[in-house]
Protein backbone atom coordinates (compact mmCIF):
# COMPACT_ATOMS: atom_id res chain seq x y z
CA UNK A 1 0.00 0.00 0.00
CA UNK A 2 1.45 3.65 -0.73
CA UNK A 3 1.90 5.74 1.92
CA UNK A 4 -0.11 9.40 1.19
CA UNK A 5 1.89 12.23 1.71
CA UNK A 6 -1.59 14.54 2.12
CA UNK A 7 -3.80 14.40 5.43
CA UNK A 8 -7.12 13.33 3.31
CA UNK A 9 -5.25 10.53 1.48
CA UNK A 10 -3.67 9.42 4.75
CA UNK A 11 -7.00 9.05 6.27
CA UNK A 12 -7.84 6.91 3.40
CA UNK A 13 -4.43 5.09 4.35
CA UNK A 14 -4.86 3.94 8.07
CA UNK A 15 -5.95 0.84 8.61
CA UNK A 16 -3.93 -1.34 11.00
CA UNK A 17 -2.01 1.16 13.64
CA UNK A 18 0.50 1.41 17.02
CA UNK A 19 -0.76 4.15 19.50
CA UNK A 20 2.03 4.80 21.91
CA UNK A 21 0.92 5.64 25.13
CA UNK A 22 3.56 7.12 28.00
CA UNK A 23 2.99 6.02 31.20
CA UNK A 24 2.67 9.13 32.67
CA UNK A 25 -0.65 9.23 30.54
CA UNK A 26 -2.53 6.98 32.51
CA UNK A 27 -1.64 8.51 35.57
CA UNK A 28 -4.04 11.54 34.51
CA UNK A 29 -3.59 14.59 36.86
CA UNK A 30 -2.42 12.65 39.67
CA UNK A 31 1.30 12.61 37.78
CA UNK A 32 2.34 9.25 39.71
CA UNK A 33 0.51 5.82 39.30
CA UNK A 34 -2.58 4.67 37.52
CA UNK A 35 -5.89 7.19 37.51
CA UNK A 36 -8.39 4.54 36.71
CA UNK A 37 -10.71 7.48 35.09
CA UNK A 38 -7.74 8.28 32.65
CA UNK A 39 -7.17 4.92 31.77
CA UNK A 40 -10.80 3.93 30.89
CA UNK A 41 -11.03 7.15 29.04
CA UNK A 42 -8.22 5.95 26.96
CA UNK A 43 -9.81 2.24 26.88
CA UNK A 44 -13.06 3.67 25.34
CA UNK A 45 -10.96 5.97 22.99
CA UNK A 46 -9.30 2.62 21.43
CA UNK A 47 -12.53 0.93 21.23
CA UNK A 48 -14.40 4.12 19.60
CA UNK A 49 -11.32 3.69 17.31
CA UNK A 50 -11.64 -0.30 17.46
CA UNK A 51 -15.28 0.01 16.51
CA UNK A 52 -14.75 2.67 13.23
CA UNK A 53 -13.01 -0.72 11.53
CA UNK A 54 -9.42 0.07 12.68
CA UNK A 55 -6.95 -2.74 14.10
CA UNK A 56 -5.23 -1.22 16.73
CA UNK A 57 -1.91 -2.37 18.91
CA UNK A 58 -0.95 -0.11 21.50
CA UNK A 59 2.56 0.02 23.31
CA UNK A 60 2.51 1.13 26.29
CA UNK A 61 5.41 3.28 29.11
CA UNK A 62 5.89 2.51 32.27
CA UNK A 63 7.13 6.58 33.60
CA UNK A 64 4.53 6.68 36.03
CA UNK A 65 6.02 3.77 38.02
CA UNK A 66 9.26 3.96 37.07
CA UNK A 67 11.66 5.02 34.50
CA UNK A 68 15.13 2.99 34.12
CA UNK A 69 16.84 6.21 32.71
CA UNK A 70 16.22 7.88 36.11
CA UNK A 71 17.29 4.98 38.57
CA UNK A 72 20.77 4.28 36.51
CA UNK A 73 23.47 5.60 38.06
CA UNK A 74 22.05 5.07 41.42
CA UNK A 75 23.50 2.07 42.83
CA UNK A 76 21.59 0.25 39.65
CA UNK A 77 23.21 -0.55 36.41
CA UNK A 78 21.54 0.39 33.17
CA UNK A 79 20.55 -2.82 32.58
CA UNK A 80 19.18 -3.31 35.85
CA UNK A 81 17.22 0.19 35.58
CA UNK A 82 16.06 -0.43 32.62
CA UNK A 83 14.80 -4.23 33.22
CA UNK A 84 12.66 -2.75 36.51
CA UNK A 85 10.96 -0.28 33.36
CA UNK A 86 9.96 -2.64 31.61
CA UNK A 87 8.23 -4.57 34.28
CA UNK A 88 6.55 -1.33 35.21
CA UNK A 89 5.34 -1.19 31.44
CA UNK A 90 3.83 -5.17 31.97
CA UNK A 91 1.57 -3.63 35.06
CA UNK A 92 0.46 -0.79 32.69
CA UNK A 93 -0.01 -2.93 30.23
CA UNK A 94 -2.51 -5.34 31.82
CA UNK A 95 -4.18 -2.43 33.62
CA UNK A 96 -5.33 -1.00 30.13
CA UNK A 97 -6.13 -4.48 29.01
CA UNK A 98 -8.34 -5.10 31.99
CA UNK A 99 -10.14 -1.55 31.26
CA UNK A 100 -10.77 -2.78 27.75
CA UNK A 101 -12.18 -5.81 28.53
CA UNK A 102 -14.19 -4.59 30.93
CA UNK A 103 -15.95 -2.02 28.38
CA UNK A 104 -16.71 -5.09 26.23
CA UNK A 105 -13.82 -5.31 23.84
CA UNK A 106 -10.99 -7.88 23.19
CA UNK A 107 -7.48 -7.28 23.71
CA UNK A 108 -4.64 -9.18 25.00
CA UNK A 109 -1.67 -8.37 26.75
CA UNK A 110 1.92 -9.21 25.00
CA UNK A 111 5.15 -9.67 26.50
CA UNK A 112 8.56 -9.39 25.15
CA UNK A 113 9.63 -10.16 28.88
CA UNK A 114 9.11 -14.12 29.31
CA UNK A 115 6.16 -14.41 31.82
CA UNK A 116 3.31 -16.92 31.04
CA UNK A 117 1.91 -17.26 34.36
CA UNK A 118 0.83 -13.68 33.90
CA UNK A 119 0.64 -12.54 30.00
CA UNK A 120 1.03 -13.77 26.66
CA UNK A 121 4.70 -13.94 25.52
CA UNK A 122 5.33 -11.69 22.57
CA UNK A 123 5.53 -13.62 19.28
CA UNK A 124 4.68 -12.11 16.01
CA UNK A 125 2.76 -14.52 14.18
CA UNK A 126 0.35 -14.96 17.12
CA UNK A 127 0.10 -10.89 17.92
CA UNK A 128 -0.74 -10.74 13.94
CA UNK A 129 -3.50 -13.08 14.62
CA UNK A 130 -4.85 -11.56 17.41
CA UNK A 131 -5.13 -8.44 14.75
CA UNK A 132 -6.87 -11.02 12.10
CA UNK A 133 -9.42 -11.34 15.14
CA UNK A 134 -9.83 -7.66 16.06
CA UNK A 135 -8.35 -7.74 19.35
CA UNK A 136 -6.41 -4.74 20.59
CA UNK A 137 -3.37 -5.73 20.99
CA UNK A 138 -1.05 -4.22 24.02
CA UNK A 139 3.07 -4.60 23.63
CA UNK A 140 4.28 -4.20 26.82
CA UNK A 141 8.06 -5.03 27.91
CA UNK A 142 9.78 -2.94 25.75
CA UNK A 143 11.53 -4.49 23.25
CA UNK A 144 12.88 -6.52 26.10
CA UNK A 145 16.79 -5.27 26.03
CA UNK A 146 17.70 -2.57 28.06
CA UNK A 147 19.43 0.88 26.35
CA UNK A 148 15.52 0.85 23.83
CA UNK A 149 12.84 3.03 24.74
CA UNK A 150 9.43 2.58 24.35
CA UNK A 151 9.04 5.20 21.52
CA UNK A 152 11.57 2.93 19.78
CA UNK A 153 9.45 -0.67 20.61
CA UNK A 154 6.54 1.67 19.22
CA UNK A 155 8.58 1.75 15.91
CA UNK A 156 9.36 -1.31 15.91
CA UNK A 157 6.31 -3.24 16.62
CA UNK A 158 4.53 -1.22 14.08
CA UNK A 159 7.02 -2.34 11.46
CA UNK A 160 6.64 -5.98 12.47
CA UNK A 161 2.98 -6.34 12.34
CA UNK A 162 2.98 -4.22 9.09
CA UNK A 163 1.09 -1.01 10.33
CA UNK A 164 0.23 1.96 8.24
CA UNK A 165 1.54 4.56 10.96
CA UNK A 166 2.22 5.44 14.59
CA UNK A 167 0.00 7.35 16.47
CA UNK A 168 2.29 9.22 19.18
CA UNK A 169 0.07 10.11 22.13
CA UNK A 170 1.12 13.48 24.03
CA UNK A 171 -0.28 16.43 26.02
CA UNK A 172 0.38 18.86 23.25
CA UNK A 173 -1.48 19.13 19.92
CA UNK A 174 1.38 18.32 17.50
CA UNK A 175 5.24 18.66 17.75
CA UNK A 176 6.62 21.92 18.66
CA UNK A 177 10.19 23.51 18.52
CA UNK A 178 9.97 24.40 22.31
CA UNK A 179 8.07 23.11 25.02
CA UNK A 180 5.07 25.22 24.33
CA UNK A 181 4.16 25.09 27.89
CA UNK A 182 7.32 27.14 28.93
CA UNK A 183 7.97 29.27 25.80
CA UNK A 184 5.14 31.43 24.48
CA UNK A 185 7.25 31.68 21.08
CA UNK A 186 7.31 27.59 20.73
CA UNK A 187 6.50 27.00 16.86
CA UNK A 188 4.34 24.50 15.93
CA UNK A 189 5.29 21.94 13.07
CA UNK A 190 2.45 20.75 10.85
CA UNK A 191 4.47 17.99 9.00
CA UNK A 192 8.22 17.19 9.65
CA UNK A 193 10.52 14.43 8.11
CA UNK A 194 12.37 12.16 10.39
CA UNK A 195 15.84 13.67 9.47
CA UNK A 196 14.62 17.12 10.59
CA UNK A 197 13.11 15.94 13.71
CA UNK A 198 16.66 14.36 14.55
CA UNK A 199 18.37 17.34 13.30
CA UNK A 200 16.18 20.19 15.42
CA UNK A 201 16.57 17.62 18.39
CA UNK A 202 13.49 17.75 18.95
CA UNK A 203 12.61 15.61 21.73
CA UNK A 204 8.85 14.48 21.22
CA UNK A 205 10.91 11.01 20.09
CA UNK A 206 14.25 9.49 20.57
CA UNK A 207 16.56 9.84 17.69
CA UNK A 208 16.76 5.65 17.59
CA UNK A 209 12.86 5.90 17.01
CA UNK A 210 13.00 8.71 14.31
CA UNK A 211 15.71 6.71 12.76
CA UNK A 212 13.77 3.41 12.60
CA UNK A 213 10.88 5.15 10.97
CA UNK A 214 12.82 6.32 8.67
CA UNK A 215 14.10 3.77 7.18
CA UNK A 216 10.54 1.46 7.23
CA UNK A 217 8.99 4.52 6.06
CA UNK A 218 6.69 4.46 8.70
CA UNK A 219 4.61 7.96 9.73
CA UNK A 220 4.56 8.81 12.93
CA UNK A 221 1.76 10.96 14.44
CA UNK A 222 2.09 13.37 17.14
CA UNK A 223 -1.20 14.35 19.22
CA UNK A 224 -2.81 15.43 21.95
CA UNK A 225 -4.42 12.75 23.97
CA UNK A 226 -6.32 15.11 26.49
CA UNK A 227 -9.15 15.16 24.91
CA UNK A 228 -11.79 12.50 24.83
CA UNK A 229 -12.03 10.68 21.23
CA UNK A 230 -8.41 12.25 20.46
CA UNK A 231 -7.00 8.49 19.28
CA UNK A 232 -10.18 8.07 17.19
CA UNK A 233 -9.82 11.48 15.88
CA UNK A 234 -6.49 11.33 14.41
CA UNK A 235 -6.84 7.64 13.00
CA UNK A 236 -9.70 8.87 10.61
CA UNK A 237 -7.50 11.80 9.64
CA UNK A 238 -8.84 14.21 11.71
CA UNK A 239 -7.78 16.64 14.68
CA UNK A 240 -4.71 18.95 14.93
CA UNK A 241 -1.21 16.54 14.88
CA UNK A 242 2.30 16.85 13.07
CA UNK A 243 2.95 14.13 10.63
CA UNK A 244 6.94 13.32 11.16
CA UNK A 245 7.13 11.48 7.36
CA UNK A 246 9.27 11.20 4.46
Amino acid sequence: MARSASRSAAKAAYRRVIVKVSGEALSGPEGFGIHQPTVDRIAADLIAAREAGFELGVVVGGGNILRGVKMSGKSLSRPTADSMGMLATVMNGLVLEAAIERLGAPARTMSALNMPQVCETYERQRALRHFEENRIVVFAGGTGNPFFTTDTTAVLRAAEMECDAVLKATDVDGVYSADPKQDKKAMRYDRLTPGEAIERNLKVMDATAFALARENRMPIIVFSIREAGAIAAVVRGEGRSTVVSD
